[in-house]
């Protein structure tokens, strides 16, 4: 009996899940509604899912509104009706259009009118599929309105948006927050009624019992409407079936360009190689993923086509037929990667392919997918109310001032210190915490569908320009739609400018084939250069966690690098593994202490579980899952999946089969804690080796050309670290740097031999008109002089001081404060205009200028006003000298002895330990530029607060930990920079 329903999907309106709708349902006798969310059908998919379970026929439309002025709501009759709804609203989402009062005609559709608004436009005329909806509330209007003898039109119409009063407050929020207003300046009118709530069918039924006709209009209504979609785990994939349009021609292309490509892969034995590929092709084939594959080739294809980088990883590195169609770099042959872990006949999705393209290029391949396939949008995911994002929200909506809201955000008070209104925020704000707020993009995934998208849901149109459908990834998965994976990444976009300027830096020198990484694993510079954690620029391997880990096990080879960048991730060290991994890396007779099958199955390893298909090895033959179970298990470590019924009942199966198998107890629950623990964060093996070869091409290209690769790195915004970092990091590999030049320099950074120049775009306050007309002018000559400057380009007096100040004009061997009075003299009156160029040459008049010096300190603080930091060593501004000159070399003979060192303060990373505690590690670089590490232990960083970047003196103990040498903090302080010499 209820058509107009809304979930929390009716964003900034509704209070609860399209599940707890299910839920109130049950509990009121209803076997049959409408999931109706406002011009939204995000929820629609899994409402459909879950409906069977709780014993309800599930029906979906759409409440079309303008703002929450509601025009009329739709209600699929089937499948094609559901289209047509999403193709409406997809329409206006897309064109940003009002929703009319009429509704087109949709053949599939029923639509209702709400009784209000009926009257309101004194409609008259009613088409078959057309309604009138009367509400409880409405009843007492009826029976003195005319529309009480259009018996055959009216339907109940109660809507359902609150469960109760807790619901209704949250409501209010929402609406206060969407209309960016106070609480208690909220219109009525912005707020739905209070009554919009579902009574039990017996009460419904009562209420309308003086009109029978209306219930019989209703149920009627309910009858003709069914909707169905294939949940099963032997569901059909949606994704575009065919390439050719023959599945045939499909598998014979798929062969054709595999075999085409075995002599360029394995150019010696292949027999190996074929017999791997041909047992892939038969199982892509049964699996009915050969479209899939083809379409991720002709991805590839065309970025090669257009000179493009990409990295293909995820599980999809593990298949010699992605090696084979170039979609990935990783031989699995080479790896022995694990066949299972890429696919299965028991795995219910195909492989991972996440491809990777450098930043610049990523817009234009996307932009290919769309013109290239008929049926394709970006993968949507919601975006939910934080807790942060929570408290300024409510801040606002009570009105608290910006210093309350910034306390309770940053969680920097005591309950009993509150007053009513910030206790308001925080108790309010777990109503609608977890909430969705807004639908987002997903960070990469594409949808290539075989029908057209609209069949599953509407789609809106984000600032870019691509179709995005309103469901995240588990909904598109649960009906059959797999996503395929397109990143922009900036590691990428270094490698090929670093080809670039290479080409015009050294043009004699550029005989390499970047391609090659075979020959990059064994070169000997190149791995001594990572086996000493000299990686900072290099993609993926850069950040102190990295550097260390590489450092403590002496990283100097592919294979280890492999092994290295799964066991960072975040799964692996919070397990306590990545230090029992070093450990028996380090020293073999503690690798009797691991379980004798974990041994068996991963000796690489030592017997731990570093990689994601470790989890399947480990169920499989371990607890002895099928490998069905077992990739339930492996997704079930993510997300939504691991609250689902088939992930626990796998998890029940895993332990008794454990105990069943003679395990011990204690056994079982440490391997259970080790899968549980890591398998949501790890890498599949593939995906690691994916990662490492990226790596081994930024190493190379930093052991042989630093100071190339590092310009690329800063001209691609840099990495882990601040652009004053790699600047640093290229003048300790030679470079001589220079600030911008108005001869030199362009918007981004530029290299001459081993001279850097810095580009205009770290001045922050250059406005990017001026650097085009700059540029644009030097094509005709350089700049002689600064008259010739002012003559030639147009430039307010306020950005040709800014030039002048960080020194653009030295070339000239005047100093700046002269050239700023002769800027004076020449602009300062002037007010001209964007567009204004002089006609004729000004006559400039010679004006005596006293004799001006700017010093070295006074050029160092200029540079950090205007670029954010100084081109000369930050220890010149010290107030007071150094003490010491201790450096990081030092550090060998006082292992376990205490030191007294100065460091600036590169970054930081706080850490919270298993008692709640606040610690930190940190990345210094000593007087004379080498880089080292400390940490602060709860006690010692509850006393020893960062105060920003600057020089701070520490003393503390030096530790070694598998030979890599660090600092334990005892005391820390920040030291004094000099006065700006220049306001003194």
């Amino acid at each position: 009996m209820y058509l107009n329903c809304h979930s929390y999907y009716s964003l900034r309106f509704g209070t609860f899940s399209e599940v707890e709708l299910l839920e109130l349902a049950r509990e009121n006798h209803v076997t049959q509604l409408a999931l109706t969310d406002i011009n939204n059908t995000s929820a629609c998919l899994n409402f459909i899912r879950k409906a069977e379970s709780y014993g309800i026929k599930p029906l979906v439309g759409v409440d079309f509104r303008n703002g929450v002025d509601q025009q009329f709501v739709g209600i699929a009759r089937n499948n094609h009706g559901f289209k047509q709804l999403n193709d409406l609203l997809s329409a206006h989402l897309h064109a940003e259009k009002l929703i009319p009062q009429q509704a087109p005609e949709l053949s599939d559709v029923f639509i209702v009118y709400p009784f209000e608004k009926v009257l309101l436009n004194e409609m008259d005329t009613f088409k078959p599929y057309e309604y009138i909806g009367i509400s409880v509330k409405d009843l007492r209007k009826l029976p003195f309105s005319k529309y009480i003898t259009y018996k055959d039109r009216l339907v109940v119409q109660q809507p359902v948006t609150f469960r109760n009063k807790r619901d209704y407050n949250a409501h209010r929020l929402l609406r206060a927050i969407d209309n960016n207003t106070l609480l208690s300046k909220l219109q009525a009118e912005e707020q739905a009624n209070e009554d919009e709530k579902m009574y039990p069918v017996e009460n419904l039924y009562q209420a309308f019992k003086e009109y029978p006709f209306i219930l019989e209009n209703t149920d009627q209504l309910l009858k003709q409407c069914s909707i169905n979609f294939d949940f099963s785990a032997g569901k059909q994939s949606q994704n575009q079936q065919t390439y050719t349009g023959s599945k045939e021609e499909d598998y014979l292309l798929l062969e054709k360009l595999c075999l085409a490509q075995m002599d360029y892969r394995y150019p010696d034995e292949q027999d190996a190689a074929i017999e791997r590929m041909r047992k892939e092709l038969e199982l892509i084939r049964k699996m009915e993923y050969v479209s899939y594959f083809l379409i991720n080739y002709d991805i590839i294809s065309y970025a090669r086509s257009k000179g493009y980088f990409h990295v293909g990883r995820g599980s999809g590195a593990n298949s010699i037929v992605a090696y084979l169609l170039g979609i990935t770099d990783v031989d699995p042959l080479e790896l022995d990667l694990y066949f299972e872990r890429f696919m299965n006949l028991f795995r219910s999705t195909p492989p991972d392919f996440d491809i990777d393209f450098s930043w610049r290029d990523r817009e234009d391949v996307t932009r290919y997918i769309f013109d290239r396939f008929p049926n394709v949008a970006l993968m949507g995911t919601y975006v939910t109310f934080k807790y942060k994002g929570v408290v300024r929200e409510l801040g606002k909506v009570f009105g608290l001032p910006k210093e309350d809201i910034d306390r309770l955000s940053d969680g920097q008070f005591k309950l009993n210190e509150l007053d009513e209104l910030s206790e308001l925020v925080l108790r309010y704000g777990t109503l609608i915490e977890g909430m969705p707020n807004y639908i987002s993009v997903h960070s990469s995934g594409i949808l290539i569908s075989e029908y057209s998208l609209q069949h599953f849901c509407a789609t809106f149109l984000p600032p870019k320009g691509f179709a995005t459908v309103q469901i995240d990834m588990h909904i598109a998965e649960d009906v059959g739609l797999y996503k395929y994976d397109v990143l922009g990444q900036r590691g990428l976009a270094k490698i090929k400018e670093t080809l670039q300027i290479i080409a015009y830096n050294q043009p004699d020198n550029n005989t390499f084939d970047i391609h090659n990484v075979k020959q990059f694993k064994t070169d000997v510079k190149v791995n001594t250069m990572l086996s000493r954690g000299q990686c900072m620029g290099c993609f993926y391997v850069e950040s102190p966690a990295m550097r260390m880990l590489i450092s403590k096990l002496k990283v100097d080879n592919y294979l280890g690098l492999v092994a290295a960048s799964s066991i960072i991730r975040p799964g692996v060290s919070q397990s306590g593994m990545m230090r029992e991994y070093i450990l028996r890396h380090h020293k073999p007779e503690r690798i009797k202490q691991a379980h004798p099958v974990l041994l068996q199955i991963m000796p690489d390893t030592y017997g731990v579980m570093v990689y994601q298909e470790d989890v399947i090895k480990v169920a499989h033959h371990f607890a002895g899952l099928s490998l069905g179970e077992a990739d339930v298990l492996r997704r079930g470590m993510s997300g939504k999946y691991r609250s689902r019924d088939e992930f626990k009942a796998v998890e029940e199966k895993f332990i008794d089969n454990c105990r069943k198998r003679g395990y011990d107890d204690k056994v079982t629950k440490e391997v259970w804690k080790q899968i549980e623990s890591f398998a949501g964060y790890a890498f599949a093996k593939g995906h690691s080796a994916s990662y490492a070869v990226e790596s081994y091409q930024s190493l190379f290209l930093r052991a042989y050309y630093p100071l190339e690769y590092m310009v690329a790195v800063l001209n691609n915004g840099g990495g882990f670290y601040r652009p004053e970092i790699y600047i640093h990091e290229a003048r300790m590999l030679g470079a001589i740097v220079h600030a911008p030049c108005i001869n030199r320099s362009s918007m981004e950074n530029k290299i001459y031999g081993k001279h850097i120049y810095l580009g205009f775009g770290y001045l922050k306050d250059l406005e990017q008109r001026s650097c085009i007309r700059i540029l644009k002018e030097r094509t005709h000559g350089a700049f002689t002089s600064l008259e010739d400057f002012i003559e030639r380009v147009t430039i307010s007096i306020d950005q040709l001081s800014i030039l002048i100040r960080i020194g653009a004009f030295r070339f000239t061997g005047v100093d700046k404060y002269e050239l700023l009075w002769k800027a004076h003299f020449s602009l300062g009156h002037i007010q001209r205009f964007e567009d204004q160029y002089q006609l004729f040459k000004v006559r400039q008049n010679n004006y005596e200028v006293p004799v001006l010096q700017t010093t070295k300190l006074e050029e160092a603080f200029e540079q950090i006003e205007l670029l954010g930091f100084t081109l000369c060593s930050p220890f010149d501004l010290l107030l007071e000298e150094p003490k010491n000159n201790r450096i990081t070399n030092d550090f060998q003979q006082y292992l376990n002895k205490h030191i007294d060192i100065y460091g600036y303060l590169v970054t930081t990373k706080r850490s919270t330990t298993q008692n709640g505690n606040q610690m930190y590690f940190a990345t210094f670089i000593d007087q004379i530029g080498e880089v080292f590490d400390v940490v602060l232990f709860p006690q010692i960083a509850a006393k020893n607060k960062f105060r920003g970047k600057g020089i701070y003196r520490i003393y503390g103990k030096v530790v070694s930990e598998f030979g890599y040498l660090s600092l334990e903090v005892v005391k820390m302080k920040k030291e004094d920079y000099i006065q700006d010499p220049r306001f003194q």
